[in-house]
């Protein structure tokens, strides 16, 4: 009833007052606008810390340096509602793609949120704690109430962070050398009276000056949104390839079955399938209680099945964080410290009833099965290549209960060396993380072989049923289908894995010498980091390596367990030199030289460097550069990862002969990490290039502009080729079909159908560039009798993203959405206006997400179906109680009740592109902070 209480109250209090007023604090504070606020302490005399700032090694006082960073401060983060940054992080322009977070819910249901800065993937972007690597890039593991802030670097930084600093780095600096307590409460609550929101964290800390200690608990539940609470989610909805009719679609695979590569369906307009109706008397060879399938048309569905009501917009989640940090000075010059952080989540994902595919499944119906009226053997077994694809809906819905457990640990002893200005920081780092996933209401496939072979026991009526009873697949309304599905073969079964990742290292930092611009600074520093992983299936899950069937029948249920592991060596060094300073036409002149050298045990040895150039030709203006070149090392999924079946997604071409597939509009695909197919992959390379100018002008204190020209070119990219793709290189080489090797892993049934790819593994193939620019623009208003304004602006421009393959060209991604790659408009942005008055403060943020063409409908007018640009509105309210120590604040995030635009059948969740828009509509929130 308290939960109902301060639900209504929230919405009410923002239904009367809130809609005309401002909204959530954006997290678009750029590095420049600190920087004059640096320079106003140093013209005051001030003493000035020297720092790191992310993608730099170099302790220095500026905050504004070559390096293009946004900072996102805590009060963004509290002002936001949001019980994990994930979200936030996600907004920013600079992200694009199709990165997982708590909307996706088949292929996610982790609850799990990751970052693909300039669309690149996630793992392009690093992720980072206080500027050491994590094991779970999941960044909504990463305890909120520990956050200080969020820098994010968007530009190549591997002669930094070595490996996977390709697109850039999302470094979270967590809070220190707190004193006192906090309690805080969260609630919030969808428009349509779901997705309930709830948390609490508690925070604690002590400092004297001999050291200080800091911890606390955060906790955050989410409940589950069903897809048929929204309009654009309760149907599959399916749109004609020229764009003509909108028509309410599902799967083929159905409760009633669908039946192809009989003769009786021969002539049925719909491929020749056929599916069981008990009503129909049957005729022209067709056995009575069947008929011809009807497929999907602007009449209805057909026979279709409506998967798309059972399963979920937006997954149920609950996390418990713990953390602490700390440190204690050993003496005058030596520190101790540590810091150490645990996440437990649990989650999980909603599907339709297992859809069935015999053949795929290695199952064979019996032809004398007293249940099969066709006489002949019916799916894998079948010399003729009859199958069945039917929906166990006795089943239930499949259900992914997901729990992950993750254990963060550094310690490190830090100081100076003698009585100079030279730092070391001697450290270690370790990184424990434990998923498991608990698969509910599957087949097992196993189980039901006797059942449905023809060596099957007749069921008796009155007589007990026994798992070798026949089994009726035919008719799911028969009561003893049922019984038996659920008694003897349902199915639940788990698989998961455990990874651990050790670092230590040694880094040192101070200044070598003078130049008339300055003293030369160095950082250098070396490190070790060994990494390992174990997959385990339960044995039902596991692929039999010599049939590559799966003995649950389902092979997407199924993969073969594995072990990796590799280590890597590694030293850098980074040279800050001040060239000049002081001169006509040249404030200061200074050049950052980066190299790094790592040795990997799985492939060998590679060395990345990096030059940047800061020329500030009067002080309010800074010009920067930055080359860098920068390499990504096959991860262990990418090199270890046994059998593994997916269904992937297949538009056939018949212009060139492309083949049916015998799952419709998806092939399946088994495929193996590259050391388990014997691949000798090699890492990916490349540069990075970023040109920018950053005005702060002293004549209008308070504003900074910056804009940033970026490109980035990838080699080598590491990808494992869908089904789509491998069908494409061997139907669209100029050679001829046949030629291309990747037609070896095709194969085909005796109707010269698709039946499975198999053999692939993840392997070099093409080449990717892309480019844009970046604009920021922060300006704190001077104050006025009504208060302090602030108004802040980021958008990113895409020109070019390009992913180019050998024989199959270039495709040009920028503007577009791709089924593989996600969205891509050329235009985001996000803006934000707030005010502060005394104890009441309010901010309005605007997200834009510029318009896209969905190109997989080419028959559409134009070669394109047009997405419209989408703008949410965010709105927050503040207020400090000072007699009580306490802070309430309150909002909406999609004031406007904003609906996703419809992508149809080109996407997995919801008709819409769960990755990029909000598929959950106005959404109220309250917190309260509590200070001891």
């Amino acid at each position: 009833m308290g939960n109902r209480l301060l639900r209504d109250a929230i919405r009410n209090g923002l239904r009367v007052g809130g809609l005309a007023g401002a909204s959530l604090l954006a997290p678009s504070l750029a590095v420049p606008a600190m920087a004059q606020d640096a320079a106003q302490d140093a013209s005051q005399g001030q003493k000035l810390e020297t720092i790191t700032v992310t993608g730099s090694n170099i302790r220095r006082v500026d905050i504004e340096t070559s390096n293009p960073v946004i900072s996102i401060d805590r009060s963004a983060i509290q002002q936001s509602g949001k019980l994990t940054v994930g979200d936030l992080v996600q907004q920013l322009p600079s992200v694009a793609g199709n990165a997982a977070n708590p909307n996706m819910n088949n292929g996610g249901g982790t609850g799990g949120s990751f970052v693909s800065l300039r669309g690149l993937g996630t793992n392009r972007t690093l992720i980072l704690v206080d500027g050491k690597r994590v094991t779970n890039a999941d960044v909504n593991s990463i305890p909120t109430a520990a956050i200080e802030r969020i820098e994010v670097l968007s530009d190549g930084a591997s002669a930094i962070y070595g490996s996977d600093a390709i697109a850039g780095v999302v470094n979270f600096i967590l809070r220190k050398d707190y004193q006192g307590a906090e309690l805080q409460l969260n609630y919030g609550i969808s428009d349509k009276d779901d997705g309930e929101r709830k948390g609490f964290s508690v925070v604690f800390g002590q400092s004297t000056d001999k050291g200080s200690i800091m911890g606390g608990i955060d906790y955050n539940k989410t409940d589950q949104i069903l897809a048929s609470h929204r309009p654009f989610s309760k149907v599959t909805y399916n749109l004609s390839r020229d764009g003509s009719v909108i028509s309410q679609g599902g799967s083929a695979a159905s409760p009633s079955g669908l039946y192809g590569g009989f003769p009786q369906f021969a002539n049925c307009s719909y491929y020749g399938y056929g599916t069981f109706d008990a009503s129909s008397p049957g005729g022209n060879g067709i056995p009575a209680g069947y008929r011809c399938f009807n497929g999907i048309s602007a009449a209805g569905p057909g026979d279709t099945y409506n998967y798309a009501a059972i399963n979920l917009i937006t997954t149920p989640q609950e996390r418990t964080n713990f953390f602490l940090n700390g440190n204690y000075k050993l003496t005058d010059s030596v520190d101790a410290y540590f810091q150490v952080f645990h996440n437990s989540t649990n989650s999980a994902a909603q599907l339709a009833p297992v859809p069935l595919g015999l053949a795929s499944g290695g199952l064979t119906i019996g032809a004398g099965n007293p249940y099969n009226p066709f006489g002949v053997d019916i799916g894998a077994g079948s010399p003729d290549g009859e199958d069945l694809n039917v929906r166990l809906s006795a089943l239930g819905p499949r259900i992914i209960n997901f729990s992950s457990h993750t254990d963060q640990a550094r310690i490190g002893i830090k100081g100076n060396l003698f009585d100079t200005d030279w730092q070391y920081d001697l450290w270690g780092n370790y990184g424990h993380q434990a998923f498991v996933f608990h698969n509910i209401n599957y087949l097992n496939g196993n189980a039901a072989r006797t059942a449905l072979s023809s060596d099957c026991t007749p069921v008796v009526a009155g007589q007990p049923l026994t798992s070798s009873s026949c089994l009726d697949l035919f008719n799911q309304n028969n009561p003893n289908t049922a019984s038996q599905l659920q008694q003897f073969f349902s199915l639940n079964a788990d698989n998961g894995s455990l990874q651990t990742e050790r670092q230590g290292g040694l880094d040192v930092n101070g200044t070598l010498f003078d130049l008339p611009g300055g003293a030369v600074s160095l950082a250098a520093g070396v490190n070790d980091r060994k990494f390992y992983i174990r997959k385990y299936n339960d044995t039902v899950e596991t692929i039999d390596p010599s049939t590559g069937k799966c003995p649950a029948g389902l092979s997407s249920l199924c993969s073969t367990p594995y072990i990796g592991q590799f280590d890597v060596k590694e030293a850098y060094a980074e040279l800050f030199v001040p060239i000049l300073k002081d001169l006509p036409f040249i404030h200061s002149l200074n050049v950052t030289l980066g190299d790094r050298y790592s040795k990997y045990s799985n492939f060998g040895n590679t060395n990345n460097w990096k030059i940047a150039v800061e020329y500030r030709p009067i002080e309010d203006v800074l010009l920067r550069g930055t080359i860098s070149e920068v390499f990504r090392a096959p991860n262990t999924t990418e090199s270890y990862t046994g059998l593994t079946a997916s269904f992937d997604a297949y538009s056939r071409n018949a212009g060139i002969g492309e083949p049916r597939s015998t799952n419709g509009s998806q092939i399946q695909t088994i495929f193996s990490g590259a050391s388990v197919g014997g691949y000798p992959i090699q890492p990916e390379t490349g540069k990075t290039f970023d040109f920018g100018v950053v005005y702060d002008p002293q004549w209008l204190p308070g504003l900074s502009l910056s804009a940033d020209v970026w490109r980035i070119y990838l080699l080598n990219n590491i990808q494992r080729p869908t089904g789509q793709t491998i069908v494409d290189l061997c139907y669209k080489d100029p050679r001829g079909v046949g030629v291309n090797p990747y037609c070896a892993f095709i194969n085909y049934n005796a109707s010269g159908t698709i039946s499975t790819i198999s053999g692939v593994t993840f392997v070099n193939l093409g080449r990717l560039d892309t480019k844009g620019v970046d604009f920021a623009a922060t300006y704190k208003l001077p104050e006025t009798s009504f208060g302090k304004f602030a108004v802040s602006l980021n958008t990113t421009y895409l020109s070019q993203y390009d992913n180019s393959v050998p024989v199959l060209g270039t495709s040009s991604v920028a503007g577009t959405y791709n089924s593989q790659f996600g969205s891509f408009p050329r235009w985001r942005g996000l803006g934000n206006v707030s005010w502060q008055m005394g104890d009441f403060s309010a901010s309005w943020t605007v997200r834009f997400i510029g318009r896209e063409k969905n190109t997989t409908f080419p028959g559409y007018p134009g070669g394109f179906l047009p997405v419209g640009a989408v703008t949410y509105n965010n709105v927050q309210f503040g207020y400090d109680i000072e007699p009580i120590n306490t802070r309430i604040d309150v909002g909406v995030d999609n004031v406007g009740d904003k609906q996703p635009p419809l992508f149809y059948q080109s996407v997995a969740n919801a008709n819409i592109d769960v990755n990029t828009y909000d598929p959950i509509g106005r959404f109220y929130f309250g917190r309260v902070t509590v200070k001891f």
